[in-house]
């Protein structure tokens, strides 16, 4: 017996490859000069997907390849983490919605060409069905000298928000999406480092203002999401008038905001004029008045069925009117009013509702102080309903009982 060691590394004692695979070969070898993929069967198509060069510019392999492995190449290439059940399976989706997120991520106020972002959409725009946008970049400042930072803080405090935009400007990009189904967004800056100015973790009127009439635009919009970044009560009307009478808008999350009585007021009108199903509002400043605005309108609303207004300020004035609203309001499945700062008085309302309502799966109470009367009273409560499924009492000074829970 002899052992041959070959010059050639690729060289082995496998038979000649077939000319089929030869001619396969060339094809990966020339594919940008010389493009020979549909007339290919599926086998084929594969075996080109699995060794065609990375490389090729995006605008030519966006036209020519379809979802497959040349895009879970593409994908693991760019990124470490890939989970492609977060997009449909696809991996075609998950690399352009990743690279779109990534450009407006990175796109800089008057200085990143808009025709980045738009040369990149026309690739793209049939693919796109979710944005996660992480961060938005203001515009770059130059250094001033002393006088000059005198001269600017003189002319902010006698000059509105007038001025070009200071973030990007969705209304570029939105109305083009003609798939876009869900938009997660927040104005701030992930490493500010030295340079951390308030400024950074905020939207201005012009954002506010541009952003709102991207979203009208967007008629396939299902979801919308706009957290921590200090969404206040102009704004929040702002936004809200412009999504009135939404067609397709079916999710509406400002939580971790600013949002208090009057903004409150505004998406009580909202619940009244769209298709809204659930509304979240989690950590924000919404008192009593507001929380009654919410309840009137909850009280007439017929398509809500979970309503998250944990950690505002309703307070008992506020607990009891969205309470009393459910002895209306027959749709609601989940409410949430946990760390509201309500008490028994609020407990009392909600018992009497649990006699008469039956709709209602889920409610949560949790760091209130309901105290041993609350408890007796939602406990009587529980004993007649039959549709709630869980009760969340957590830290609201009610003795815990084995039975009651």
């Amino acid at each position: 017996m002899r052992r041959i060691i070959a010059e050639d590394l690729d060289w082995s004692l496998a038979t000649v490859s077939s000319l089929s695979n030869l001619c396969l070969q060339c094809i990966v070898s020339n594919f940008e000069e010389k493009p020979i993929y549909e007339e290919l069967t599926s086998s084929e198509k594969d075996f080109i997907q699995n060794r065609v060069s990375l490389s090729l510019p995006l605008h030519f392999a966006a036209n020519v390849f379809p979802d497959g492995v040349y895009w879970k190449r593409r994908c693991e290439q760019k990124w470490k983490v890939c989970d492609v059940s977060n997009y449909g399976e696809s991996w075609k989706r998950m690399f352009f919605e990743r690279q779109l997120e990534n450009i407006i991520e990175l796109f800089i106020p008057g200085i990143t060409e808009p025709k980045t972002v738009l040369d990149m959409v026309t690739l793209c725009k049939d693919h796109i069905k979710k944005l996660n946008i992480a961060q938005l970049l203001p515009p770059v400042k130059e250094p001033q000298t002393e006088d000059e930072e005198q001269a600017t803080e003189l002319t902010l405090e006698n000059e509105d928000d007038k001025s070009g935009m200071d973030h990007f400007d969705f209304r570029i990009l939105l109305d083009k999406l003609t798939n876009l189904e869900e938009l997660h967004l927040v104005y701030k800056v992930k490493s500010c480092g030295m340079n951390f100015e308030w400024s950074m973790f905020e939207m201005t009127n012009r954002d506010c203002e541009s952003l709102a009439k991207a979203l009208k635009s967007c008629k396939t919009l299902k979801l919308f999401r706009l957290h921590l970044s200090h969404l206040e009560d102009k704004k929040c009307r702002l936004l809200v008038k412009y999504l009135l009478d939404h067609p397709s808008l079916r999710t509406l999350d400002f939580s971790h905001n600013v949002i208090g009585d009057s903004g409150a007021r505004a998406i009580s009108k909202l619940l009244t004029k769209s298709k809204l199903e659930i509304l979240n509002l989690y950590d924000n400043n919404i008192g009593g008045p507001g929380a009654k605005a919410i309840a009137h309108a909850l009280s007439k609303n017929t398509i809500l069925v979970s309503l998250n207004l944990c950690l505002n300020r309703l307070s008992d004035e506020g607990g009891q009117a969205i309470c009393k609203a459910l002895l209306n309001n027959k749709t609601l499945l989940h409410l949430q009013l946990g760390a509201n700062g309500v008490t028994w008085l609020t407990a009392l309302s909600l018992s009497s509702v649990l006699a008469q309502n039956n709709t209602l799966k889920s409610i949560n109470l949790s760091c209130n102080t309901l105290g041993e009367v609350g408890g007796n009273a939602l406990e009587e409560a529980m004993s007649h309903n039959t549709s709630v499924t869980e009760c969340n009492i957590h830290l609201t000074d009610i003795e815990e009982r084995k039975d009651f829970r």
